[in-house]
């Protein structure tokens, strides 16, 4: 199997499960039976976590929460800071190619009476910072957008969106769960007020994802979505998963941004333009995530291109929709017809893949696309020049 599906998980290093084993195994004891040995050793493991995904993010330990995914984080977020909020307004401010998780939390709220603005993006799927500036108005309770975008590795320039928000005194609430471990951040620079993130995206164990919550002279209040013990100081309950916060820690630690995925992804971009015809990559000339290529090709339908790909692992949009028969959202709401977004395929490498690897799976979809558009009427008139 060749795996470019990496935007969707990732295979756990080496190191991450070496050490997060132990907590399985010898050190099976409850975090928070800190009464004996066992249960003060996991708990100095979720400790030691903790500072771990700190000093990567540059803040302080009592600033991170453990949750179980960035799923779970922005469901935490954005429901807890409406229910908190709505003495100063019900307004929330998102973007149309967000994640689903964001997009379908805030239609929910929408039928609790949450006003959601969502912002348009250009045909590479940047937002006007102007445009979100005039949209905060003295209600706006928060701002939803993420760094890195799933689909197309487009990356927000997140600085200039907290500046905006911090001018004026908005939450900025920044999901980045694709951006972490393929950039550099230093959120003591970037005034993000609230950030999330997911440990089986950085080689680290499923589950198991991260919540950061600056602390300021007053207070981000957030209702905990799941209660029960005093776990993470009664902000969210539930029996630790030591082995998985140990790994997510262990992850966070060793993962360090790869300029040589860049340059594979670039080869493996450039030779699909010159090797297959009539094929296009979004976002190519913008910032983009190093790992990640979503292309176009044209009227080869995704869904038929996989099927005859059965040794690639490919997507054809974000994992969480891949039982969606609509089009991608993100493509749509950067501009693309319907036919266009079906015809689109994500490609996500890792620190893992190799040139070797790339070049089969270059073989094989030449000779896929080319098998799948000599059989194809529509391929025929639009050579022909009877269809866009």
């Amino acid at each position: 199997m060749i795996y470019l599906d990496n935007n969707a998980t990732t295979k756990i290093d080496p190191e991450v499960l070496e050490t997060l084993l132990p907590y399985l195994q010898e050190q099976y004891g409850n975090a928070s039976s800190i009464q004996h040995r066992l249960g003060r050793e996991a708990n100095a493991a979720i400790e030691k976590a903790r500072q771990q995904v700190a000093s990567s993010l540059n803040v302080k330990d009592k600033e991170i929460f453990f949750t179980s995914g960035s799923t779970e984080a922005i469901n935490t977020v954005i429901k807890g800071v409406f229910d908190n909020y709505q003495r100063k307004g019900k307004h929330i401010i998102t973007v149309k190619t967000e994640h689903k998780a964001v997009l379908t939390v805030c239609e929910q709220l929408e039928k609790q009476g949450a006003e959601i603005t969502y912002l348009s993006t250009d045909a590479s799927g940047a937002i006007d910072l102007d445009e979100l500036s005039e949209s905060i108005r003295p209600d706006t309770i928060l701002v939803t957008l993420m760094a890195a975008n799933n689909e197309t590795g487009f990356i927000h320039p997140i600085e200039h969106i907290a500046m905006r928000c911090q001018e004026k005194d908005t939450l900025y609430f920044c999901d980045a769960t694709q951006y972490i471990g393929k950039e550099k951040i230093d959120l003591a620079q970037i005034p993000i007020d609230i950030l999330c993130l997911s440990a089986h995206k950085i080689h680290g164990p499923k589950g198991v994802g991260a919540l950061f919550i600056r602390r300021k002279s007053k207070p981000i209040q957030i209702e905990p979505l799941i209660v029960g013990g005093k776990q993470e100081h009664g902000f969210r309950g539930g029996t630790y998963p030591v082995h998985a916060i140990a790994g997510l820690g262990k992850a966070i630690e060793i993962a360090t941004p790869s300029t040589s995925i860049n340059e594979l992804r670039d080869y493996f971009e450039a030779q699909i333009i010159q090797r297959i015809p009539e094929t296009s990559i979004y976002c190519k000339e913008q910032l983009r995530t190093a790992n990640c290529s979503n292309i176009l090709f044209k009227h080869v339908r995704s869904s038929e291109l996989m099927v005859n790909l059965p040794e690639m692992a490919i997507a054809s949009g974000s994992a969480c929709v891949s039982g969606d028969r609509n089009p991608s959202h993100v493509l749509k709401a950067m501009g693309y017809a319907d036919e266009d977004a079906f015809c689109s395929i994500r490609f996500s490498l890792s620190k893992w893949t190799n040139k070797e690897e790339l070049d089969r799976a270059l073989l094989l979809l030449e000779s896929a696309c080319e098998k799948i558009r000599s059989q194809s009427p529509i391929w025929s008139m639009y050579q022909s020049g009877l269809l866009d």
